[in-house]
């Protein structure tokens, strides 16, 4: 049960200070919560003629440039860059040496009256401390228009962090319903101010394909297209019936797939692109039946479907010859070292009945098709593995035995993950306990409507990625964490973003820090003024009271 005093205290200090007056003075509320803070008195003040000094302008040029908009658009101030500057100045510097302290995505942050100084051993460091040194000013700062009369001070202060885990993710999923390229990049911006860098993008499903293949074009023409049933619930949605139109969804572009990463590499954040197998197919499979067991003729489905038994077929050589096509385009556009390859809630009916697969399984030698999906899942890492990457895969890949280079998406609970580390393989923690903002954070009648379950903003900060019983080993093959936003009842960024926030903001502390510092309270306290944030970047965001909790 979670504790009610402190959910109280959370609403009063949200309540009050949406409705208190801006203050004055400087307010150090950075989140997640710097590992250490040492404020001073005084100010440092944004005025004109400020510089941003920075020796090596080559290898922090999207930092710095980062930096010198943000400032100009919110302030109209344009500062200079320099390699070496007098009077105010904001600095940026890589340094060696620092490696122990600060490790590869760490910064050292200091304030005086008259510098900032940013310090840090890669190009990432020095985009938290940015990210960082724009917290310690006033919420304007975000604001994409000139905004006047705002006293731009940053409190006197020595700031030292690091983040606790190497993935800090969020996945989205455009598959249920699709997103413009537009808020792609908006989400991308958002993850970078929590200093998340692991975007988890899931691409195909039952209910659309979303990424363009060239050899494949039927994918983007039949399988991103659905009928439109949007005024019906998600689970009572008939199938498309003869006659009518599929001109519901949508896809990226390879080029828009390309400025995708590109952007994001200018926000630390790496794309984890899913595509779906070998399940989850019924889109691909609309487009080309000839890879299903049945060859059945299908629509892409406009709402829900369970059991989940539209599978590629795994007795097939031509179905491995179209995904390792598939996937090679993937890999030339994503340079990320995971591909995820869903793997989840595969039911194996049709294989049963498949003579295709029922071979396979006689001619590999295996158990049963539960053996036959770790074939299937060995065989794809092979391909991957070949290619320079490696592949990450939802918990229901450990059944009949995990792939040798593979990692672990854990979503059923801990038990996944714990099996995984326990092997000597890498896990991503995703219970669903913790990590699924589909699920409502309210009472369902003060909400929209959502998928079920519970997860209030508490719960979620509560969260450890690393279960109780590993070994201190067997706990660094924890990676990280992330939460995930499925999409079946959310249909708009408005929706997406109301879904997401504040509990992504909960999340980014919880991968940022360790839970020795973690206090709620005080989460709560700094969550006020990450709110007036949110409020001058347009972000909708849930405030849920007293009234409206379980």
């Amino acid at each position: 049960m979670m504790n009610l005093k402190n959910t109280i205290t959370t609403i009063a200090l949200i309540l009050c200070a949406l409705s208190c007056k801006k203050q004055s003075d400087p307010v150090i509320s950075i989140i997640p919560q710097p590992l250490k803070i040492e404020q001073s008195t005084g100010v440092f003040k944004l005025s004109r003629g400020i510089k941003i000094e920075v020796a090596d302008k080559s290898a922090l040029t999207d930092q710095v440039m980062f930096l010198k908009n943000r400032i100009q658009s919110a302030t109209g101030l344009d500062p200079e860059v320099v390699n070496k500057a007098r009077g105010k100045k904001i600095s940026l510097s890589i340094e060696q040496g620092l490696e122990g302290m600060l490790g590869l995505e760490g910064y050292s942050l200091t304030v005086t009256k008259k510098e900032v100084k940013i310090l840090a051993t890669s190009p990432a460091g020095i985009f938290y401390g940015i990210q960082t040194l724009f917290q310690l000013l006033p919420p304007e700062i975000y604001s994409d228009k000139v905004t006047e009369g705002i006293n731009w001070v940053i409190p006197v202060v020595r700031i030292t962090d690091k983040p606790r885990f190497a993935w800090r993710g969020y996945m989205l999923d455009v598959s249920r319903h699709f997103f413009p390229a537009s808020y792609i990049y908006q989400v991308m911006d958002y993850m970078a101010m929590h200093k998340l860098n692991t975007f988890h993008f899931h691409l195909v499903d039952d209910q659309g394909w979303r990424i363009e293949i060239k050899k494949y074009p039927r994918l983007t023409e039949i399988g991103a297209w659905r009928v439109n049933r949007e005024d019906q619930h998600w689970n009572k949605r008939e199938p498309q019936k003869p006659g009518e139109k599929a001109d519901y969804g949508g896809f990226y572009t390879q080029d828009e797939i390309r400025q995708f990463v590109s952007h994001a590499a200018k926000r630390n954040i790496v794309i984890v692109p899913e595509i779906e197998m070998p399940a989850h197919a019924t889109a691909p499979l609309a487009a080309y039946p000839e890879y299903s067991c049945t060859g059945d003729s299908l629509t892409v489905l406009p709402g829900g479907i369970w059991p989940c038994t539209n599978l590629y077929c795994a007795g097939k050589e031509e179905t491995f010859t179209f995904l390792e096509d598939v996937l090679t385009e993937v890999i030339e556009l994503f340079p990320s070292k995971y591909i995820h390859i869903g793997g989840d809630e595969a039911d194996k009916s049709h294989w049963i009945k498949c003579k295709a697969c029922q071979k396979r399984i006689k001619d590999e030698k295996l158990k049963d098709e539960k053996e036959l999906q770790s074939y299937f899942v060995q065989r794809i890492e092979k391909f991957v593995n070949a290619r320079g990457r490696q592949i990450i895969g939802w918990d229901e890949i450990l059944e009949g035995g995990l792939a040798q280079n593979a990692a672990v998406m854990s979503w059923r609970g801990t038990e996944g993950g714990i099996a995984s580390a326990k092997s000597g393989h890498p896990v991503v923690m995703t219970p669903t306990a913790y990590c699924y903002i589909d699920y409502y954070q309210a009472k369902p009648e003060t909400q929209p409507l959502a998928i079920g379950g519970y997860l209030p903003l508490e719960k979620v900060y509560s969260f450890d990625p690393v279960p109780a019983g590993l070994s201190e080993e067997e706990a660094k093959m924890v990676l990280g964490a992330q939460a995930n936003l499925w999409t079946e009842y959310i249909a708009d960024p408005a929706h997406a973003n109301y879904m997401t926030y504040p509990r992504l903001t909960a999340m980014s502390e919880v991968c940022w820090i360790s839970p020795v510092n973690k206090n709620f309270e005080d989460f709560s306290t700094r969550l006020v003024q990450q709110f007036k944030r949110y409020d001058v970047m347009g972000i909708k965001y849930a405030v849920v009271t007293k009234d409206q909790l379980k």
